[in-house]
């Protein structure tokens, strides 16, 4: 009956991090709250009577359990708390099946008031669910409910913590984000707000509003998700050419609506219009930037119905004041409200909005019926693909496999930074080497952890061993698996774990096999995962903080030149592996850095003439 949950921890999180309800306590439930009472008989499994305020994970102790004699009583409703607006369709659900507290504008104090006396609550984007919040639940918050897209304001780390599913509700409100893309776009190319204000003012201005045609310019959609695919379909019936930049986007997917994968830069220095729908990450903070408008064609022009975060807003005031920018129409800001005096919101040539992407009566009502759905389903026990953290993985497997589980994040998480251009991940495949029988040896949560790797980083998404599949199914990543097998000790689970990527280019050529794919391999020794292969030269590198990969020719001092540079820039370095294919031949040297090192010095370390090719990775 024992069992544990896989979260979306950071890398260096302890193995023991993954468990719930706590690392010294891996047990599928907690008796010792006084949320349950229960009375043993002859046997812990036989005649045990479990009672509990909100039925909540029930189902998982079905089967063998069950049969044992296990029997469940239920309690008094569980009571869920709505801190912000909620649709009646939604609102209607709940109170079928819980007692319902509609409490608005809480301030943290007064949420933390409540929410020990609630085992739900569900929130929009403007109430943050902090730590606090969690430990003032003392332990009874089962799930959070999310009721959009983004998950920012929730901390996900102290959720898993606690014990404490969240939810989000991803995909009713598409069509009203994509409308409202597309709203600002028209409104702004023909300056409607601009002349609606004026003539409000008394004003007749016709010749100073004269707008551009939207009719064969070009279009580059940021992000091509759910709601940019959405957004790219609606430009091309407004007669734009269409291209995008998302490094997980199917080519075929997109050649379907007519839109052509492009890399970031030629995205948006060939586009007249840009609009942006990627999340917010680290990744993506601040990516339109000083740097970035310079690459841009001067005169264009820029929506964002995503993250405002995604820009540096400094930066965009600047583009707009010296012409870079002609125009930008902006829903999402950094700060929400942004202030008053904010120059960005203020700006002639800026038209704004108040976060007003799901705001149709049909998305909100959508959306209250998703999350109200996915919140009844955690409180029955049950876990859909809307979860964002925490399913359940029995605990024996998730001790024995804990170093492979960083292992396979961390292959995802290489591998997915050496692709090149704009085709996008077509298909992984990934090789396990192991002396078990495949029966004996429970793969979901190392495929469901190479996803995760591959996909966060540079998406909203938040994978686990639920979503994992449905979300690489829904990215056009087909993920294949191969057991190999390699006369080693049955008490070692694996021997290896090899990643190929399909059909791509890399931006560094090494990193492909003789097949032609992507190919790194990981071993965990002593517990620690570490990097033994790239391409087809043998490596040994600890796969911790951050890695710069060299090709270069075997020759005496290479390493006394990278080091020289690294050291004279204060990059202290943490280890460093040499693979060769012969002496004096073509060579990998791997060298692993603590802290990131700036472009200036990667320059001087690519200008030694033995190096041939030279990559950063972040790990």
């Amino acid at each position: 009956m024992a069992g544990a949950l896989l979260a979306p921890l950071p890398s260096a999180a302890a193995p023991e991090a993954l468990l719930w309800p706590s690392a010294t306590t891996p047990a599928l439930y907690s008796f010792s709250s006084s949320s349950f009472r229960f009375a043993r008989s002859r046997s812990p499994f036989l005649g045990l009577r479990l009672s509990c305020p909100t039925n909540h994970w029930i189902p998982a102790l079905r089967g063998r359990t069950a049969r044992r004699g296990l029997r469940i009583e239920a309690a008094a409703r569980p009571t869920v708390l709505v801190a912000e607006k909620l649709g009646e369709a939604g609102l209607a659900l709940l109170r079928k099946f819980a007692n319902v507290d509609c409490s608005y504008n809480l301030s943290l104090e007064e949420l933390c008031a409540k929410i020990s006396l609630c085992d739900a609550l569900i929130v929009r984007s403007g109430t943050k669910v902090t730590r606090e919040v969690f430990e003032a639940s003392k332990g009874r918050l089962k799930v959070v409910g999310r009721a959009g897209v983004g998950i920012d304001n929730v901390d996900l780390q102290a959720a898993t913590e606690s014990g404490c599913l969240v939810v989000n509700a991803p995909t009713a409100n598409t069509v009203a984000a994509a409308e409202h893309g597309i709203a600002l776009l028209v409104a702004m190319a023909r300056n409607v707000a601009q002349a609606d204000a004026s003539m409000k003012a008394g004003k007749w201005q016709r010749n100073k509003y004269v707008g551009v045609s939207l009719v064969g310019k070009t279009l580059a959609v940021m992000g091509f998700g759910k709601v940019g695919s959405e957004v790219a379909r609606r430009a091309k019936g407004l007669g734009m050419n269409v291209i995008a930049h998302d490094p997980y986007a199917p080519a075929d997917r997109a050649r379907a609506i007519g839109v052509e994968l492009v890399s970031f830069d030629e995205a948006i220095s060939t586009a007249d219009f840009i609009s942006l729908h990627m999340p917010l990450t680290p990744t993506t903070a601040k990516l339109f930037n000083d740097e970035a408008f310079a690459k841009v064609k001067k005169g264009v022009r820029i929506i964002n119905v995503a993250r405002g975060g995604v820009i540096d807003e400094d930066a965009l005031v600047r583009a707009l004041d010296n012409g870079t920018v002609a125009q930008a129409a902006l829903d999402v800001f950094t700060v929400e409200p942004p202030p008053k005096d904010s120059k960005l919101v203020m700006h002639e040539n800026v038209t704004v909005t108040p976060h007003l992407g799901a705001s149709t009566v049909e998305a909100q009502e959508g959306v209250a019926v998703e999350v109200a759905e996915a919140v009844i389903g955690a409180l029955k026990g049950e876990l859909a693909t809307t979860a964002v953290n925490a399913p359940m993985v029995p605990a024996e497997v998730l001790s024995e496999l804990a170093p492979y589980v960083i292992l396979a994040e961390k292959l995802g998480r290489l591998a997915v930074q050496l692709v090149a251009g704009g085709s996008g991940i077509k298909g992984v495949k990934v090789v396990y080497t192991s002396a078990r029988d495949p029966d004996d040896l429970d793969t979901r949560i190392l495929r469901a952890m190479i996803t995760k790797g591959m996909i966060e980083p540079i998406s909203s998404v938040f994978i686990n061993i639920v979503n994992a599949d449905y979300t690489a199914k829904q990215r056009g990543l087909r993920i294949s698996e191969e057991r190999i097998y390699r006369d080693i000790s049955l008490e070692t689970p694996l021997g290896s774990i090899q990643v190929h990527l399909t059909n791509v280019e890399s931006k560094f050529a090494s990193a492909l096999s003789d097949s032609g794919d992507i190919t790194v391999e990981g071993r965990v020794k002593d517990g620690i995962p570490r990097l033994t292969l790239v391409g087809s030269f043998s490596v040994d590198v600890s796969l911790e903080g951050n890695v710069i990969l060299c090709r270069n020719v075997d020759q005496p001092g290479n390493i006394g030149r990278v080091g020289r540079i690294l050291g004279e820039q204060n990059v202290n370095i943490s280890f460093m592996s040499v693979g060769r294919t012969a002496p004096r031949k073509q060579a990998i040297m791997a060298i692993g850095v603590d802290e990131e090192p700036d472009k200036e010095t990667l320059k001087k370390i690519g200008e030694i003439p033995a190096i041939k090719e030279f990559m950063f990775l972040k790990l």
